[in-house]
């Protein structure tokens, strides 16, 4: 640890991973012991919902060991945290939402595991009960768990809400599931016709541009124009479109790939606002009177 950062790496770890067992919480040594069919379905259950409702960008993992604190490191059954490395470490991110199914026996075990992971920053921490098939939440307030008021789990890190009902029954799962892929599937389509559009629009927007200042476009030029699907090509086209005095030379022209040749870039192809304002008149009186 330094003073920079009062925690130790997520990944300095008191125990080994993989050879034992052995978890340690506050200090204290505690085994991981394998759980009874019931405890163990429900786990299975519980990741099934949370990686089918994560969005991208988000990475689900099971017993994934972490180091919460100097005298903690310990596993949550399920965890969602966020994809790549933090740039404050340069490890991975921390959990935002962490899991634990609880049955009677781990229950004060859990409960010491909430005040730790709470303590070291994990956003939201639930305990999902075997035996009269609840849900709690943990609360910094009360310092202890409360039981989940709502019918869902609604949360950033996911598309949709999950359904408390689908962690305690099979068919309710499957449903959710079913439906947090679909929204994936949609949202994803979505985004894509979205910048496809966009991307339609600017071309069109170019050739409209180079057919106002009487430039000519042959077939081949307007078709790559059209067919290009590159929004920042598109952009640096249509700024080109102002100035050029050809098609060629637009064409000719490709988005820099470093930070200081794009600014230098935008400098040589900056248009201003009243040869952009032009065009626009020129634009809006072609459509009144197309002769």
């Amino acid at each position: 640890m330094n003073q920079d950062h009062p925690f130790p790496r997520l990944d300095d770890h008191l125990v080994q991973p993989e050879v034992t067992r052995d978890e340690i919480i506050g200090g204290v040594r505690v085994v991981a012991v394998p759980v009874e069919l019931p405890h163990a379905t429900q786990q299975s259950r519980l990741n099934y919902l949370v990686r089918a409702h994560v969005l991208p960008g988000y990475r689900v993992a099971l017993e994934l060991l972490t180091r919460f604190d100097e005298a903690s490191d310990f596993a949550t059954d399920v965890c969602v945290f966020k994809d790549g490395n933090d740039p404050a470490t340069g490890g991975r991110y921390l959990e935002e939402m962490a899991f634990e199914v609880v049955a009677e026996q781990n229950e004060p075990v859990v409960k010491e595991k909430a005040l730790r992971m709470h303590r070291r920053g994990v956003r939201r921490i639930f305990a999902i009960r075997v035996e009269d098939q609840r849900v709690c939440e943990w609360s910094p307030e009360a310092q202890d768990w409360r039981p989940l008021e709502a019918a869902q789990i609604e949360d950033p890190c996911f598309i949709s809400p999950v359904p408390v009902a689908a962690l305690f029954d099979a068919d309710e799962a499957d449903t959710a599931v079913a439906e947090a892929l679909l929204a994936k599937r949609t949202a994803e389509a979505w985004a894509r016709g979205r910048a496809e559009g966009r991307a339609e629009g600017t071309a069109r927007l170019i050739l409209t541009v180079l057919e106002v200042r009487g430039i000519a476009v042959s077939q081949a030029q307007r078709q790559e124009i059209l067919s290009c699907r590159d929004l920042d090509r598109l952009d640096q086209w249509l700024h080109r479109a102002a100035l050029a005095s050809s098609a060629d030379e637009i064409l000719a022209f490709a988005p820099p790939k470093t930070g200081g040749d794009l600014l230098t870039a935008l400098e040589d192809v900056r248009v201003s606002e009243e040869t952009l304002d032009a065009i626009e008149g020129q634009i809006r009186a072609r459509r009144r009177d197309p002769a």
